[in-house]
Formats: C-alpha cells, structure tokens, sequence
C-alpha cells in the first residue's frame, strides 16, 4: 500500500478575502438575473430552458464535489488530506441551489409535454401515477431538502471541529470568529468532538451515496427526460449523476490549482501526489462517462425500436448533430486523448485546461439533455441567452464557493482517526503470544 505522509501540525490558511473578486461575482448574478428577466419577455419558453439547464449544471458541480468528499471519506482514502476541504466548499452553493429550485416547479405544460398529452395519449396514461405536477413538486422539494441538507451536515461535521484548532490564528477576521462561535456551541472538547465527528461521518456516508443516487435520478427523470415522455432509459438516471460525481472531480482539481497560487503553503501540501491522484481520477471518470453513454446507444442502436431511438435520432440530426458531436469531443476526446499520460496529470496548468474542458463539455451536455426535445423547428439552437442567464448561476456559486474557503481553513487542519487494516485485524497472534 502506498504510503501518504500527511504533517503532524497543518498550517492554518484561508483563501484570503478579495473585495474585487466580491464584486465580480455579485455582477454576474445581476447580470446573469437582468438576462433572465429579459429574455422571460421575449421568449419564456426559451428563458426557463436556459434557467433549467444552467441549474441542473450548477447544482451537479456543487453535489458532486460534495459526494467527491463523502465517497473519499467512505473509503478511507488518505491521499487526499490536503483537497477534502476544496470538494467540501461546495456545499455553500447547496442552499442557493434549493432556492433557486423553487420557481421550476411553478413550469405548467409550456414545459412539461405531458401535460397536454396526458388526455389524448395512452402511452403517457400509463405513466400517469408518477407523471402529476403534484408528486414532482413534492418529490423534488422533499428529495434536495434531503439530499442538499444532508450534504450540508456532512460538511458541518467535518468543519466543526477545526474550530478548536483554529482559535487565535494569525489570519483571524471578524467573521471567521463569529462562524467559530456559531459551529462551537455546545463543544465537547477537541479529542470529543473529533471522534464525533467521524463517526457519524462514517454513518452518514453510506446513506448519502444512495440517496443521491435516487434524488439525481429524479431530477434527470423530471427535467430532462420526461420531456419526451414515450423515451425512457434506464442508464439515463445513472448517466446524469456520474456525470455530476465526474465535474466534482473536475471542480475540485481547478480548485485546487487555483489555490496553489494562494500561498506557498498550500502549494507545498497540494503537491505531485494529490494532482497525479486528481488527474488519474479525471481521466478515469472520462472513460466512465463515455462507457455510461454507449450503454444507452448501443442498446438503442441495436433495438431499433423507434419510440427508444428518437431521443438519439432527435440530438444525431441536421439540426443537433453539430452540437452534440461538440459535446462529446469536449466530453469525451479531448479529456481522454489529453489525460492519458502521466505528465498532463501533473502539470496545474495542462491539468487545468482539460479539466475545463470537462466543465465546457458537461455545461453543453446538460443543455443538450433539454434543449432539443423542446425545440421548435426553425429556431436558432443556441443563442448568447444561454451563458448570459448562466452568469447567475456562476456567480453565485463562484461567491458561495470562495466566502466558504475564505471563512474555514482551506486544508483540514484535523485528520481522521486511523483504523487498523482489516488483514492486520485477522493476522493471526504470534506464537507464544498470550499462550498459557
């Protein structure tokens, strides 16, 4: 087993507060909502499709670097020391994802198909037990009240007890005391809080992972392929939150790369091992993701039966075949051909560039996931709307994102407690150990 050295004492550091960067965010969510408001005048249909499509990608960032944290957590990994706190920032998106939830549940049948097809067509009676605005609105709200709000407790967990370690820090501010406050009350002492911490850390984790199994699917299910209501795939669920595990990984390494640049300390523990580890995890997500896509084509491919093929014809057509090729080249070809050396791995800035890459294409692939089957013939299929309402989302999640990192230590400064293997746990007593 490959030995990681993680440091008896980890230096307290926090991404330092810019107030430009502040301002930056804060006018991209003006802009982003002023595009939003405009174009709801113009085109609705189009302005909630933008809507839909850039939370369904901006929410998937942030829960996927959350699960990132959880699934290292679960299996113990220890290579990552230095990064769990970059993939559990993006729990403080969580909460404005929730809310921004909300307003997509007032759609009607301008945006759910089904609707109307519910009087008139059989196939779509058949499926009326889960296809009713009723069971959606409550599925989605209780499902991400659950899954957001777990995700956010696991992170408070893993947070709280840093702030027996942190008090005093040189880098201390008004507002990381007042947060140390808030996360301490009640406090049991630091070996207390800390073995707590795990624990239900370790019980929490498993529950997690399948929850955010079934509440990403539901929501893939709800927003994207209910949309076409005579298609179904069963890997579509499973297509859409691996995906969303995938640019958590990808979020993650840019963040990382990004924070190197912050202080020599940070740089010095996020080092050769934590970006080969990074990358090889990108790279292997890739080759999952395309599996995950041919599973579907190929079974669809090889039925040829035609209510199972139009999701595929409708996005391999004149029309979006030029896109989703784009998408799949971004998704797929470029991260793999790119990422599959050691080098690339390893380098910030090669990593960094396909990693963008990855976030480019699954920003596209969400929108390809929607777009197309709501499309009118003879309207453009992208226009500027597309990322200008998406500035809403980016700056909310880039605020949320670095207040986070700002406020708590950007490396846990606590480690978890090491467990004996479980082959040492069966080695046998040596002889003449114990013996009578």
């Amino acid at each position: 087993m490959h030995h990681h050295h993680i440091p008896s004492k980890i230096p307290v550091r926090y991404l330092p507060r810019d107030r430009t960067m502040n301002a930056v965010a804060a006018g991209m969510f003006v802009v982003g909502l002023l595009a939003f408001v405009i174009r709801l005048s113009q085109d609705s249909l189009s302005a909630w499709i933008a809507y839909v499509t850039n939370w369904m990608f901006f929410s998937s960032i942030a829960m996927g670097s959350v699960m990132f944290a959880v699934v290292t957590w679960l299996v113990k990994a220890k290579w990552n020391w230095s990064v769990r706190r970059v993939s559990q920032a993006g729990a403080a998106f969580l909460p404005f994802a929730f809310v921004l939830v909300l307003p997509m549940l007032t759609l009607g049948e301008d945006y759910f198909p089904w609707i109307e097809m519910m009087a008139t067509d059989p196939i779509v009676q058949n499926k009326r037990a889960y296809l009713n605005l009723p069971f959606l609105i409550t599925r989605n709200v209780v499902g991400l009240a659950v899954l957001f709000g777990l995700g956010c407790y696991f992170v408070y967990l893993a947070v709280r007890p840093d702030m027996g370690l942190t008090e005093g820090s040189e880098e201390d501010d008004e507002q990381r005391r007042s947060w140390r406050q808030k996360l301490t009350q009640g406090w049991m002492g630091q070996e207390q809080e800390e073995v707590h911490s795990y624990q239900r850390m370790t019980t929490l984790g498993p529950a997690m992972a399948l929850i955010y199994a079934l509440v990403m699917t539901i929501v893939a299910y709800d927003w994207a392929m209910s949309l076409e209501p005579h298609w179904f795939s069963t890997m579509f669920g499973p297509w859409y939150f691996m995906g969303a595990f995938w640019v958590g990984v990808a979020a993650t390494g840019l963040w990382s790369v990004y924070l190197r640049g912050k202080h020599k300390d940070v740089a010095n523990h996020i080092g050769l091992q934590q970006r080969h580890d990074l990358g090889k995890l990108t790279f292997a997500f890739t080759v999952f993701w395309g599996y995950l896509f041919f599973s579907q084509y190929i079974v669809i491919w090889y039925g040829k039966l035609p209510w199972e093929q139009a999701w595929i014809v409708r996005r391999s057509g004149i029309t979006w075949g030029g896109y989703s090729t784009l998408t799949l080249v971004l998704c797929f070809l470029v991260p793999f051909i790119g990422l599959i050396g050691r080098k690339p791995k390893m380098k910030p800035g090669i990593y960094a560039f396909f990693a963008s890459c990855i976030v480019v294409g699954l920003w596209l692939e969400r929108y390809g996931m929607v777009a197309p089957s709501l499309h009118h013939e003879g309207d453009p299929i992208f226009t500027v709307w597309q990322p200008l309402i998406g500035l809403m989302f980016l700056g909310l999640y880039l605020g949320s994102v670095r207040w986070f990192l700002s406020t708590f230590p950007v490396i846990q400064i606590w480690q978890p407690m090491v467990d004996p293997e479980s082959l040492e746990a069966e080695l046998p007593v040596p002889t003449g150990v114990g013996a009578d």
